[in-house]
């Protein structure tokens, strides 16, 4: 039986993996937030694009009926989720569709670590 973590560390060998200077230092990298709806309202990178990985290769292939033109630019795209796992295997499936990709190793808990920008959902009401 393959783990979670052996399906991580495979995707890890072959992707890009990009840390958070270098996002920082890439400032026209489009950041995208993989993390459900419930993780990212409890604060986001700033300047994010939501993604929930459960729609991503819909919304990132052109012939889907679900397709958002945001993923058609040219990016680069770095993606990320909470520590960096469900990126790296969201991050493997687009690189398997085709699509050049990145994600930010050690999630949004690495840039939070490292003093990075939070921003907070505007409140409803």
């Amino acid at each position: 039986m393959k783990t979670a973590a052996d399906m991580v560390a495979e995707a890890r060998a072959r992707i890009e993996e990009w840390d958070v200077a270098r996002l920082r230092a890439t400032p026209d990298a489009v950041v995208v937030d993989i993390r459900d709806v419930r993780e990212r309202a409890k604060g986001f990178i700033p300047g994010s694009v939501h993604a929930p990985r459960g729609m991503l290769e819909f919304w990132w292939d052109p012939e889907s009926p679900y397709h958002r033109e945001v993923f058609a630019g040219p990016g680069p795209f770095v993606l990320h989720c909470a520590m960096g796992w469900r990126s790296a295997l969201a991050a493997a499936t687009l690189q398997d569709m085709g699509f050049g990709i990145a994600h930010l190793d050690g999630g949004f808990e690495a840039w939070v670590a490292a003093g990075g920008a939070v921003e907070k959902p505007e409140a409803k009401g």
